[in-house]
């Protein structure tokens, strides 16, 4: 054989891989059936009903059943692919995830044109995250900075697309030019049955977790029940359902093709080069004369600054405006007090509700904090953080107007002896993925690295499907791109939520914002406070020192609320959880894991967790959940300030 030959065989192999072949199934943990069971017939009955129902929108749902035998199932094909084809992969998926999960009432697959889940719960327009699943091209890129860049600007235009899809189909696909004139190409696609803001949750999330899974690599698939995120080097997206799609056709073959002759092929090369040069050279030079011009211009566009705040008319209210709204602050609009001062509820003339920031005047801290949560939550925006509205600044008063969060805050519901049976173990988990993705964004994925230094179950608010909302920025610090630790002498937080080297040296880090993640993680879990903590002889201990020990001795289950215990949900899912909470709460702050890796920790129940060490201010004294004892909603305890670190 030639070697001309071998050299073609070995393209055409390398250009079949980025090509990543697709077929996985996962099994649930939502109970058992056995074959001549009722969910048994229900469930052949709507594998079958789907794959002989979809139509060109290639979406189909189905509920058969009734009680604990319903079984719902849904299935979405790709939006390039044809119908016969979109059916061909449905069947074949239903009879995989039969043959692979026997006994399961849940099971989610993918398939190469295809997903397909089916479960005892419900799933119609109902988001889900996990698990996810990853397929990775062995080959890597040659300039990844510059590829992760391009590739960011092309998945974010294509979010907006799909999220901006229609009820029956949202779905994106298109490409762009990477480093070293490589051409990359992508689709996005969420089932139609989401909201907008769901399929943009679901995609944001799957995007972010493409840093962690498949960093460098030239063709990754993210894989959620919900929602997809694929990219490669090579076109895979049919071409002739392009307008279907709402995207780009595909670009322009080469300027040039490859020619027998190796001296004109060495002649245009040169010639390409040269025009090459020439061309970047008038491009810098433009764009020399351009900025110069633009500095210019500048100079005289400086924008008038109120107490360093930039007075964009868009976020500065009047404060007779604001005191109109929450009725002159009264009483009855009181929705409870920060760290800081006082928050109403209030109503502009429009009808949109608002909830009001009202700092304590005599608070030395008041200006500085006032300043702080402007200048850094007008930048931040994220589903999965309280957005800021504006703010107001009128003599002594100072204002921070938020969106009204519906459900007030997390610990008026896990620490309640009624409310927090609003909260089983599915929407308790959901909280847990989205306070982690908040972290993460303020962490990593926006503007600036943000630490927030409060997290606390009173400052995650939730909102009226129970998705929780970071607030509270008065404490946050903005770190610089290549700072990885800050110190202060003013040591300022929450007791139970601070890391010991925070409490003990002033010294701060994102790992200070996983410590009390962690320890968050452990309350939602117990329902119980860290702060408190009340053993069974009645004496005060912490929560952290009872989740290690009955873990490490493997009772992790006594660790559990009792009503989650009694509930449905997967008492699997909930040790893994106390299992990241305790890596999050160890002592040596370098152990402790970083928000991407919790955000794939919870996302992925593949990934091998590592084994936790003693968390800080680990206590020997005996002691249980005092789940049994009666719950009340309570302040937190008190702040500390002007605390000298040794």
């Amino acid at each position: 054989m030639s070697y001309e030959i071998l050299l073609v065989l070995l393209l055409v192999l390398l250009m079949q891989a980025d090509h990543l072949a697709l077929g996985q199934t996962i099994c649930g943990s939502n109970g058992n059936y056995s074959s001549n069971s009722a969910y048994s017939a229900n469930l052949n009955t709507t594998l079958s009903s789907l794959y002989t129902n979809i139509d060109n929108d290639g979406f189909y749902n189905a509920s058969i059943g009734q009680g604990a035998d319903t079984v719902n199932a849904l299935a979405l094909c790709r939006g390039d692919v044809q119908l016969n084809e979109c059916r061909d992969c449905v069947q074949k998926a239903g009879s995989n995830l039969v043959d692979s999960c026997p006994v399961q009432k849940q099971a989610f697959g993918w398939e190469e044109n295809c997903t397909l889940r089916y479960s005892n719960a419900t799933v119609y327009a109902s988001l889900a995250t996990a698990p996810a699943y990853y397929v990775i091209s062995p080959q890597n890129v040659t300039s990844p900075d510059r590829f992760r860049e391009a590739l960011r600007v092309l998945l974010d235009d294509l979010r907006g697309r799909a999220t901006g899809g229609s009820s029956a189909r949202k779905v994106a696909a298109g490409y762009t030019t990477g480093p070293d004139y490589q051409t990359i190409f992508s689709m996005v696609q969420c089932t139609p049955d989401l909201t907008s803001e769901d399929c943009n949750s679901c995609l944001d999330g799957a995007i972010s977790e493409i840093p962690l899974c498949c960093e460098g690599k030239r063709g990754a698939r993210v894989l959620r029940p919900s929602c997809y995120v694929r990219f490669e080097s090579t076109p895979f997206y049919n071409e002739t359902m392009l307008q279907e799609l709402e995207s780009v056709p595909l670009p322009p073959p080469p300027l040039t093709q490859p020619t027998p002759s190796g001296k004109k092929n060495g002649s245009t090369t040169v010639v390409i080069i040269v025009v090459v040069v020439v061309v970047c050279l008038l491009v810098a030079v433009s764009s020399v004369l351009f900025l110069r011009k633009r500095k210019k211009h500048k100079l005289t566009e400086i924008p008038q600054t109120i107490d360093g705040i930039s007075s964009a008319e868009s976020l500065q209210h009047a404060f007779s405006t604001i005191k109109a709204a929450t009725n002159d602050f009264s009483d009855e609009n009181k929705l409870g007090q920060g760290g800081f001062g006082m928050v109403y509820k209030g109503k502009f003339p429009n009808g949109q509700e608002i909830a009001v920031k009202r700092l304590s005047r005599d608070s030395g801290q008041g200006d500085m904090e006032f300043k702080n949560e402007v200048l850094l939550l007008a930048k931040l925006q994220h589903r999965n953080l309280v957005r800021l509205l504006g703010f107001s600044l009128e003599g002594m008063e100072k204002l921070l107007v938020y969106e009204f969060v519906q459900n007030a805050s997390l610990d008026n519901f896990i620490f309640d002896s009624i409310k927090h049976s609003d909260l089983d173990w599915n929407r308790r988990y959901k909280i847990i993925g989205g306070i982690a993705r908040g972290i993460l964004y303020l962490h990593e994925d926006s503007r600036h690295k943000i630490i927030h230094r409060d997290l606390k179950a009173s400052n995650i608010l939730l909102d009226r499907e129970m998705s929780p909302k970071i607030a509270d920025f008065g404490m946050a610090r903005l770190f610089e791109e290549d700072e990885t630790q800050g110190n202060t002498s003013r040591v300022v937080g929450t007791y139970g939520y601070m890391p010991p080297e925070y409490l003990i040296h002033g010294q701060f880090s994102i790992k200070s914002d996983v410590y009390s993640f962690g320890v968050l993680v452990l309350e939602i879990i117990c329902g119980c406070r860290n702060n408190g903590f009340r053993s069974g002889n009645g004496s005060v201990g912490d929560l952290l020192s009872f989740a290690w020990r009955s873990w490490q001795e493997g009772r992790g289950g006594e660790v559990v609320d009792p009503f989650l215990r009694s509930g449905s949900g997967s008492l699997n899912e909930m040790l893994r959880c106390i299992h990241i909470g305790l890596l999050c709460v160890q002592e040596n702050a370098a152990d402790r894991p970083t928000m991407a890796s919790v955000v794939l920790m919870l996302s992925s129940f593949s990934m091998t967790l590592n084994i936790p060490s003693a968390p800080a201010f680990y206590s020997t004294a005996g002691g249980g959940c005092a789940s049994e004892q009666p719950r009340r909603s309570s302040p937190d305890q008190a702040y500390i300030t002007d605390l000298q670190p040794r």
